[in-house]
């Protein structure tokens, strides 16, 4: 049920996000959308109140439950930057706005863009061991926790990979293509033309 669930939540995630930026930009009914996409975390709270339910109805703590915990945590990690990212996108292809500017390709600054999204891997580590710290406590000896202890290893693995792969860019920093001045000059050339 709980992995029923955790797709079901995926799946209610992006329509909720499409249905909220249709109602904004195509609809023109920008309150309607705010409020079906302010519905966003709501679906991970159903998801966190099932998995205790599920628990406290004497389940045995399993793959299932970190599961739960791990896209808890993905969502309120990554969730905010994707609905802003989609919004962007979806204000300039449905709205008329500008077109987005896109994360830094080169250098230092590219380094920092890496960085922040690693801090989002770092925040879901973060809430996925503290709920899978409380699933513990509240199992208590009643049951094995030990695959929800697993877990928590599972996530700071991942937010340890990803942190590998953004300090390649600190250490490597990608360099602009022989022959442009870099993407500071682009932007300062698109300025003055307008």
């Amino acid at each position: 049920m709980i992995v029923t669930l955790i797709v079901l939540c995926e799946v209610g995630f992006w329509v909720l996000l499409a249905a909220g930026l249709a109602f904004r930009y195509l609809f023109k009914m920008p309150r309607t959308g705010l409020a079906l996409l302010l519905c966003e975390p709501l679906l991970e709270v159903v998801l966190l109140v099932v998995t205790a339910m599920d628990l406290k109805d004497g389940a045995e703590p399993s793959w299932k439950h970190g599961l739960a915990a791990l896209y808890i945590g993905y969502t309120v990690g990554h969730g905010h930057r994707t609905v802003k990212w989609l919004d962007g996108h979806a204000a300039h292809r449905l709205g008329g706005a500008a077109r987005p500017v896109g994360p830094p390709r080169y250098g230092m600054a590219r380094a920092r863009h890496e960085g922040k999204v690693w801090m989002g891997s770092v925040v879901g580590a973060a809430v996925a061991t503290a709920l899978l710290q409380v699933a513990i406590w509240y199992v208590g000896d009643s049951g094995s926790t030990g695959s929800l202890e697993s877990w928590r290893y599972v996530a700071w693995r991942a937010a340890g990979i990803h942190g590998v792969i953004a300090l390649t860019y600190l250490i490597w920093p990608k360099k602009a293509p022989e022959g442009s001045a870099g993407e500071g000059a682009s932007v300062e050339r698109s300025l003055t033309k307008k």
